[in-house]
């Protein structure tokens, strides 16, 4: 296979990951927005319109890449139960963290600037989720190690694991 079929065929397929991402994430923060009232509900209606913006830039990368867009699904299965602001709290984290995971691919299968768009958007999920959370992980966007900084310990003021 050509080299640059090949890596534009990867560039896609990362693209269309994150723009799914992005798509549960925006009915992520559509369900815990309306358990959130003060400076959290503020934060949370920011990063819901983060995650659109976000989203709708990826439906015009993935059509300069020549695919078709993936569509949002009319629901999701949530990590949880959202009941109470603490919950809606813990899934804000949980739904940054898988954003920046699928970031983390983005910013591996792309170059130039939708390398740095990826970046960028995989800091801005970092810095969201060590909000949401009370403190940041050492590696951003990369499980296994996320997993080991929180095993490692308490989720600090504000938050829960």
């Amino acid at each position: 296979m050509d080299t640059g079929a090949e890596n534009r065929s990867g560039e896609l397929k990362a693209a269309q990951a994150a723009l799914a991402a992005e798509h549960a994430a925006v009915y992520g923060y559509a369900v815990l927005g309306g358990r959130l009232t003060g400076k959290p509900g503020t934060q949370a209606t920011a990063s819901y319109d983060g995650h659109r913006a976000r989203r709708d830039a990826l439906v015009r990368t993935v059509r300069d890449l020549g695919g078709a867009p993936v569509v949002a699904d009319g629901a999701y299965a949530l990590p949880f139960a959202v009941r109470d602001p603490a919950a809606a709290v813990r899934l804000a984290a949980v739904l940054e963290d898988r954003i920046g995971g699928v970031y983390s691919d983005l910013v591996r299968a792309t170059r130039g600037t939708r390398r740095r768009e990826a970046a960028g958007a995989l800091r801005e999920a970092a810095v969201r989720a060590a909000r949401w959370r009370g403190t940041g992980v050492a590696f951003p966007g990369l499980p296994e190690k996320a997993t080991a900084s929180e095993a490692a310990g308490p989720a600090g003021p504000g938050g829960t694991h």
